[in-house]
């Protein structure tokens, strides 16, 4: 092997490798103790750990040690395995981050808009049967991949689809691309904008607050100065005397109460977790960023492959693929700040 083939291997080595131990990390810290404490959140972060281990371990995996041996040797009916696992997989990490954009986006508006009120995708019953219907979407368009396969002979055996006729396989690719990359990428990137609006309104909200009530802000140090004229101050005098505050007896309970009022005001941020999901709905953001451009050259990258075919496109395709299932897990896992290895439980 050359110099050139040694350093693609070991990149794809250590993308496989940063994927299973990042995916694992996100599905064993999301995973709940008991049935009682699943949560919506930790449905979606099992799901798409799951969809990308399938990725790791029966794809990624079996392409690293193809490279390194420089030929496929795993035969024909792990291709047709290996063929089916890469949009099976593929599919279900798509809809999984749709599911868990639309769901942090209803989270940050019911926490900033209406007092951290229940959201539709709350619903666990809900959830099960959109991931449901996630997985027969990606089994239905990844059974072809278990007939039409073959193992194509030359300098380097490969694994490939092997469809009837150059017009069977546009169609597939037709639909397939359209039904289960485009539409889910434009509902990701809708989901992504919305939450980028609303953080920037939640934002401005809280300056114009602070500015309302005569909060300081960070680049405007608050004016202590006196402004009290002397006839307010003989006045104020006055009314905190003695003989104007009443017998002595409702001395203590005056002082209570002036505590109680003159105590500063927690300002309300919609609901206690607020804090917790604007961090959650940046790390969405963040994901989404490398969504998009993981995917949609992707998705470039396999259109302009059925109108050309070329193996080097096919390559590129697939690194890129691996890229995105082994960075995703540990945004996410900063962001609902599991990033961290707890021992005790």
């Amino acid at each position: 092997m050359d110099a050139e083939g040694w350093v693609e291997s070991f990149a794809r080595a250590t993308m496989c490798l940063l994927g299973i131990v990042g995916n694992n990390w996100l599905a064993f810290s999301s995973f709940p103790r008991s049935k009682s404490q699943l949560k919506t959140n930790d449905a979606l972060f099992v799901n798409l750990a799951v969809s990308n281990l399938i990725t790791n371990y029966m794809v990624d995996l079996p392409d690293t040690m193809a490279d390194f041996a420089r030929r496929w040797f795993m035969g024909l009916t792990y291709c047709r395995i290996f063929r089916f696992c890469a949009d099976l997989s593929e599919t279900s990490s798509i809809f999984s981050t749709l599911f868990i954009s639309v769901f942090w986006y209803q989270k940050l508006v019911g926490s900033l808009k209406r007092g951290g009120a229940p959201v539709r995708l709350d619903n666990l019953r809900l959830v099960a049967a959109l991931l449901g219907g996630s997985w027969m979407v990606a089994i239905v368009f990844s059974i072809p991949h278990l007939i039409y396969v073959t193992i194509e002979e030359g300098d380097k055996p490969d694994c490939v689809d092997d469809f009837p006729s150059p017009t069977a396989h546009q169609i597939y690719e037709i639909l397939y691309l359209s039904l289960a990359n485009a539409v889910p990428i434009a509902g990701i990137v809708f989901a992504s904008i919305q939450i980028v609006v609303t953080l920037l309104k939640n934002q401005q909200r809280i300056r114009a607050t602070g500015a309302g009530t005569g909060e300081p802000s960070p680049d405007k140090p608050q004016d202590t100065a006196d402004t009290t004229s002397p006839g307010q101050a003989q006045a104020q005098q006055g009314s905190n005397s003695p003989s104007a505050q009443g017998p002595p007896s409702s001395a203590p309970g005056a002082a209570v109460q002036q505590q109680a009022q003159a105590a500063p005001k927690p300002q309300a941020k919609g609901s206690p977790g607020a804090g917790g999901l604007v961090r959650a709905a940046k790390s969405v953001v963040a994901v989404a960023s490398v969504f998009l451009v993981c995917w949609v050259t992707h998705l470039l990258l396999r259109i302009s492959s059925n109108v050309k075919t070329s193996k080097i496109v096919v390559e590129v395709a697939s690194y890129i693929a691996a890229s995105y299932t082994s960075i995703i897990p540990y945004i996410f896992l900063h962001g609902v700040k599991k990033l961290t290895c707890n021992c005790r439980r």
